[in-house]
Protein backbone atom coordinates (compact mmCIF):
# COMPACT_ATOMS: atom_id res chain seq x y z
CA UNK A 1 0.00 0.00 0.00
CA UNK A 2 1.48 3.41 -0.96
CA UNK A 3 1.34 5.99 1.62
CA UNK A 4 2.55 9.56 3.18
CA UNK A 5 2.66 9.94 6.74
CA UNK A 6 3.36 13.19 8.48
CA UNK A 7 4.23 13.77 11.91
CA UNK A 8 5.41 16.33 14.11
CA UNK A 9 2.89 18.93 14.19
CA UNK A 10 1.66 20.46 17.47
CA UNK A 11 0.93 23.26 19.83
CA UNK A 12 3.31 26.28 19.43
CA UNK A 13 3.99 29.78 20.64
CA UNK A 14 4.45 32.65 18.10
CA UNK A 15 8.35 32.57 17.74
CA UNK A 16 8.81 28.59 18.45
CA UNK A 17 9.98 25.60 16.11
CA UNK A 18 8.49 22.54 14.53
CA UNK A 19 9.71 20.22 12.48
CA UNK A 20 7.30 17.82 10.45
CA UNK A 21 8.40 14.76 8.58
CA UNK A 22 6.48 12.95 5.92
CA UNK A 23 7.56 9.50 5.79
CA UNK A 24 6.94 7.38 2.56
CA UNK A 25 5.89 3.67 2.82
CA UNK A 26 5.36 1.37 -0.33
CA UNK A 27 7.56 3.15 -2.30
CA UNK A 28 10.70 4.73 -2.54
CA UNK A 29 10.43 8.71 -2.69
CA UNK A 30 13.63 8.54 -5.12
CA UNK A 31 11.86 10.06 -8.22
CA UNK A 32 9.47 11.83 -6.73
CA UNK A 33 9.39 16.00 -5.91
CA UNK A 34 7.92 16.33 -2.58
CA UNK A 35 5.63 19.38 -1.38
CA UNK A 36 4.73 20.45 1.51
CA UNK A 37 1.25 22.24 1.41
CA UNK A 38 -1.21 23.57 4.07
CA UNK A 39 -4.94 24.09 4.68
CA UNK A 40 -5.94 27.10 6.74
CA UNK A 41 -9.73 27.59 8.48
CA UNK A 42 -11.97 29.19 5.72
CA UNK A 43 -9.03 28.97 3.23
CA UNK A 44 -7.99 27.20 -0.15
CA UNK A 45 -5.07 24.65 0.50
CA UNK A 46 -1.56 26.48 -0.65
CA UNK A 47 2.23 25.30 -1.63
CA UNK A 48 4.38 25.98 1.16
CA UNK A 49 7.83 24.59 -0.14
CA UNK A 50 8.42 21.89 -2.78
CA UNK A 51 11.72 19.58 -3.66
CA UNK A 52 12.82 18.26 -6.15
CA UNK A 53 13.59 14.82 -6.31
CA UNK A 54 17.32 14.92 -8.66
CA UNK A 55 19.28 18.38 -8.45
CA UNK A 56 17.59 19.21 -4.34
CA UNK A 57 15.98 22.49 -6.23
CA UNK A 58 13.34 24.13 -3.80
CA UNK A 59 10.42 26.19 -4.01
CA UNK A 60 9.27 28.69 -1.04
CA UNK A 61 5.99 30.59 -1.06
CA UNK A 62 6.90 33.92 -0.07
CA UNK A 63 5.24 33.92 3.27
CA UNK A 64 7.26 31.10 4.25
CA UNK A 65 11.00 32.23 2.97
CA UNK A 66 13.62 32.77 5.07
CA UNK A 67 11.91 30.96 7.95
CA UNK A 68 11.28 27.79 6.46
CA UNK A 69 13.40 25.04 4.96
CA UNK A 70 12.66 21.99 3.39
CA UNK A 71 15.21 18.59 2.98
CA UNK A 72 14.71 15.36 2.36
CA UNK A 73 16.77 12.09 3.10
CA UNK A 74 16.39 9.53 0.51
CA UNK A 75 18.25 6.62 2.32
CA UNK A 76 15.41 7.38 5.09
CA UNK A 77 12.18 7.38 2.50
CA UNK A 78 11.63 10.82 4.25
CA UNK A 79 11.05 14.64 3.92
CA UNK A 80 11.38 17.34 6.49
CA UNK A 81 10.24 20.73 6.84
CA UNK A 82 11.87 22.47 9.35
CA UNK A 83 10.05 25.60 10.65
CA UNK A 84 11.25 28.45 12.47
CA UNK A 85 10.21 31.62 13.83
CA UNK A 86 6.54 30.55 13.83
CA UNK A 87 3.51 32.89 13.13
CA UNK A 88 0.07 32.29 14.26
CA UNK A 89 -0.91 33.21 10.83
CA UNK A 90 1.34 29.67 10.04
CA UNK A 91 -1.78 27.90 11.55
CA UNK A 92 -3.24 25.19 9.31
CA UNK A 93 -2.99 21.38 8.75
CA UNK A 94 -0.04 20.29 7.25
CA UNK A 95 0.25 17.73 3.83
CA UNK A 96 2.68 16.18 2.05
CA UNK A 97 2.47 14.79 -1.34
CA UNK A 98 4.34 13.14 -3.93
CA UNK A 99 4.92 14.38 -7.64
CA UNK A 100 6.77 12.97 -10.60
CA UNK A 101 7.06 14.64 -13.64
CA UNK A 102 6.74 18.24 -12.63
CA UNK A 103 8.99 20.88 -11.34
CA UNK A 104 8.86 22.39 -8.30
CA UNK A 105 7.23 25.54 -9.14
CA UNK A 106 4.51 23.56 -10.85
CA UNK A 107 4.28 21.25 -8.09
CA UNK A 108 3.73 24.12 -5.10
CA UNK A 109 1.78 26.76 -7.42
CA UNK A 110 -0.79 24.41 -8.80
CA UNK A 111 -0.93 21.87 -5.71
CA UNK A 112 0.04 19.07 -7.74
CA UNK A 113 0.44 15.65 -6.40
CA UNK A 114 -0.17 12.24 -6.88
CA UNK A 115 0.10 10.84 -3.69
CA UNK A 116 -0.75 13.10 -0.53
CA UNK A 117 -0.74 12.28 3.17
CA UNK A 118 -3.85 12.56 5.88
CA UNK A 119 -2.29 15.46 6.97
CA UNK A 120 -0.78 17.14 10.57
CA UNK A 121 -2.08 20.09 12.62
CA UNK A 122 0.09 22.94 13.22
CA UNK A 123 -1.23 25.49 16.11
CA UNK A 124 0.97 28.69 16.69
CA UNK A 125 -0.80 30.28 19.24
CA UNK A 126 -0.38 32.08 22.83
Amino acid sequence: QLQLVESGGGLVQPGGSLRLSCAASGFTLDYYAIGWFRRAPGKEREGVSCISYSDGSTYYADSVKGRFTISRDNAKNTVYLQMNSLKPEDTAVYYCAAARLTTVQFMCILNRGDYWGQGTQVTVSS
